[in-house]
């Protein structure tokens, strides 16, 4: 079990087994007594033989969406830190975008508008309403990390609303939003993200 077993397991886990889980999984080992069994053996691979046909059928269902999203060339695409996969689901899930008269109906078609409630005469906003897509919800907001990552402009907006005090998830919330108002402005201008133009603007 060297770097090259972890890296092996990493990939085969697409990323979620850790180097940390690799160091816990060997120091387990040192204490495990081995045993053999002709059961356990048969069961251990047809396991494995069930999980690498899953793993052949994931594969190839990613081959087509790519393909389908590489004729289809959405705006959404252009933007850096969101892959395929991800902007398949968000194309997916708005659909025609031109159906949203603006960008707050998409944000709460996602479920990331800015709640609102009534508490005698004030007026307070600021949590997330949790309704909508959660597919959605859930791609813009693992989307939200890979761009700040790539686009400084919203990395400079995501310190910000953390020094603000906003915790790390709703710092990120923050940036989905602002994703969103950026989607539905290309999509419906049918134009391409211009990492320049967009940073001089924010």
């Amino acid at each position: 079990m060297n770097a090259q077993s972890a890296e092996n397991l990493r990939k085969l886990s697409r990323g979620k087994f850790s180097y940390a889980k690799f160091v816990r999984l060997k120091e387990l080992a040192k204490d495990t007594i081995g045993s053999s069994s002709e059961v356990d053996e048969f069961a251990i691979n047809s396991v494995l033989r069930l999980y690498n046909q899953i793993e052949e059928e994931i594969s190839t269902i990613e081959a087509k969406i790519e393909a389908i999203m590489l004729a289809l060339d959405p705006p959404t695409a252009s933007i850096p830190g969101i892959g395929p996969m991800s902007a398949a689901t968000i194309v997916a899930e708005y659909g025609d975008v031109t159906r949203f008269p603006n960008d707050a109906k998409m944000l709460a078609y996602a479920g990331l508008g800015a709640g609102r409630y009534q508490s005698g005469q004030a007026d307070h906003k600021g949590h997330m309403v949790k309704h909508g897509s959660r597919f959605l919800r859930q791609a813009l907001m693992n989307v939200a990390v890979s761009t700040i990552r790539s686009i400084p402009a919203l990395y400079d907006y995501y310190h910000k609303k953390h020094t603000e005090g906003k915790n790390h998830r709703v710092a990120l919330s923050h940036v989905a939003r602002k994703l969103v108002r950026l989607i539905y402005k290309l999509e419906t201008s049918r134009t391409r993200f211009d990492l320049s133009l967009y940073n001089s603007h924010q």
